[in-house]
């Protein structure tokens, strides 16, 4: 039975709103307001570091997508309107099921660390050749040390935006959002303690990490206050899912041209022999339409005007798509065991074969151009060099970081100076984990609280922006 009155509801950890609508627009007001939402203007996109102020960063992808997310939730709605929404669970609800929609598509990048996605396996690779190996050293002979130490290893070197957007939203910036706010922003649904499902076992929901060991028990939590099974999604998540998705397909080619690495011209041509090549008509058409109406204008605005009508085109045709999609797999959807995204399902469709064509086209010239790939290997040295940086703070045994957290004098004087440069969210989350650990319990004790350590330096310089990331490394190594 479809009722969203069972998920989208008004219960949060703190000061609970008894109104639903109430409780969507103070979601709304926490999150346009959190400071981690406005740091993503300072997050590379594509472009790291760019001057440009009309090439796309996070936040602004992060705009286009919640714009995405609510132009597929009002029509879902208008849809499921011909049956009547009462037998839904969703009479009196349309604001609630749009806005969840659009807030959980602005929070959907708020994990991601600066320079993009090569910085997140930089993170992991940092933390495999420099971290396990102080794990390991650690003593433990009983069952339960010999098991968290495996979890934390797991754990801490699989670094991913989607899972670091559960913590960002729940302990570092504890912006105390509704449970159905949250929970729609859970991606991916294994934790990163977990190992990869096998084929079939809701492999597409769990092929990468969705949230950390430290935030296990506050999801399971939200799961089952809201009764979604545990390895399910929430249901508004494939909406999210499906505006990201379509936003992607032609702003990094608009944005290539904004920067010259691809022309007007280029990207027409590459487009055109892409389809002739794949026997695709419908995204050939859809083209070469739009870029004659744009010829005809004047040269100065052909570039605006390919990419405005070629645009809206292309996100009107996949809205109309997925929709039909969800609405054909509601039970699926809402039970949150549909394992797949909706973009992927039909791979018949015409629509599947024109987004494999633009996303080759933006693999092959964009992603792997060398400007690219200099400004990636840019963020390597910079992500990698400020994790060794502060590797000492690691180093420390528990009551020597103890001790220094009390601001008082400890043997290793760089570890007084660099934990004056940690933000005091990041301590205030790592103080919040360690308080509830049992100190009588030493061996796991051990273990967990160097494992929140090993979080909170990472939620420091994942935190960071592109620019304050390059100044701090710049600052640290004397290379100004």
């Amino acid at each position: 039975m479809i009722d969203y009155s069972t998920k989208i509801t008004t219960d949060r950890e703190l000061n609970a709103i008894e109104n639903l609508d109430g409780s969507v627009e103070s979601d709304r007001g926490r999150i346009l307001s959190a400071p981690a939402f406005r740091r993503l203007q300072k997050r590379t996109q594509v472009f790291a570091l760019e001057l440009n102020a009309s090439i796309r960063t996070r936040l602004t992808h992060s705009l286009e997508v919640a714009q995405s997310a609510r132009y597929i939730s009002k029509s879902i709605l208008t849809e499921l309107k011909q049956e009547g929404l009462s037998s839904y669970g969703l009479e009196d609800m349309e604001n609630a099921f749009v806005s969840t929609s659009e807030m959980t598509s602005l929070l959907h990048d708020i994990g991601n660390p600066p320079f993009g996605h090569f910085a997140e396996q930089t993170i992991n690779k940092w933390v495999q050749v420099n971290a396990i190996e102080m794990l390991e050293s650690f003593e433990g002979s009983s069952a339960k040390s010999k098991e968290l130490k495996e979890i934390v290893a797991k754990d801490i070197t699989n670094y991913d935006g989607n899972a670091q957007a559960i913590r960002v939203i729940t302990k570092l910036q504890r912006l105390n959002l509704s449970y159905t706010q949250v929970l729609s922003v859970l991606k991916y649904t294994r934790g990163a303690y977990e190992d990869k499902p096998k084929e079939g076992d809701l492999d597409y929901l769990k092929k990468k990490p969705g949230f950390y060991y430290s935030e296990k028990d506050f999801i399971e939590k939200l799961q089952d206050t809201l009764g979604v099974e545990h390895g399910h999604r929430f249901p508004l998540t494939y909406i999210m899912e499906a505006a990201d998705d379509i936003s992607y397909l032609t702003a990094d080619l608009e944005d290539s041209v904004e920067k010259g690495i691809l022309s007007l011209e280029k990207v027409y041509s590459l487009i055109k022999t892409e389809c002739e090549k794949e026997g695709e008509t419908y995204l050939l058409e859809l083209m070469q339409s739009r870029y004659e109406k744009a010829q005809q204008n004047e040269e100065a605005y052909q570039f605006s005007m390919f990419f405005t009508i070629f645009r809206t085109s292309i996100v009107g045709a996949l809205v109309r798509h997925v929709v039909g999609i969800y609405v054909e797999n509601h039970e699926a959807i809402f039970d949150g065991s549909f394992n797949s995204a909706l973009l992927d399902y039909d791979k018949e469709s015409k629509y599947y074969k024109a987004i494999k064509i633009l996303e080759k086209i933006s693999s092959k010239y964009i992603y792997q151009n060398l400007e690219v790939q200099e400004l990636e290997l840019q963020g390597y040295s910079i992500v990698n060099g400020l994790l060794d940086i502060y590797k000492p703070l690691l180093e420390l045994s528990h009551k020597d970081f103890e001790t220094l957290l009390k601001d008082e004098r400890i043997g290793c004087f760089i570890s007084m100076r660099l934990i004056k440069r940690v933000s005091s969210k990041q301590i205030v989350a790592y103080q919040n984990d360690v308080k509830n650990l049992d100190k009588d319990l030493e061996e796991e004790y051990v273990i967990m609280e160097w494992y929140y350590r090993v979080r909170l330096l990472i939620d420091y310089v994942s935190g960071m922006t592109d620019d304050y990331a390059l100044h701090e490394y710049q600052m640290l190594t004397a290379m100004k």
